[in-house]
């Protein structure tokens, strides 16, 4: 299997597709900017390397996600990311 590159945001965002007993992952890096993103599925994100900002799904304040953690966005869904250092994710997909 290759690996495939996903490229967003004109190049603010990358992230490496992968797929292994754990199911369907990306592994990315995210450049200091303000993203919304959209999902097609469940989708866990841990913060691998820094820290991400979210406003996830129904929620009115943003909460702030450090190194270790992880936030989950439910499947069709919005949610907004607020990067003040870049930041390296993980994200798998159900």
């Amino acid at each position: 299997m290759s690996l495939q590159v996903n490229s967003y945001f004109d190049d603010a965002v990358k992230s490496i597709a992968l797929e292994n007993a754990e199911g369907t992952s990306t592994v990315g890096v995210m450049s200091i900017g303000d993203y919304e993103f959209g999902t097609s599925q469940r989708e866990y994100m841990t913060v691998v390397s820094g820290y991400l900002t979210v406003l996830l799904p129904g929620e009115t304040e943003w909460k702030t996600f450090a190194k270790g953690e992880t936030f989950i966005v439910e499947a069709n869904q919005k949610f907004g990311v607020k990067v003040t250092e870049i930041t390296a994710y993980l994200c798998r997909y159900e």
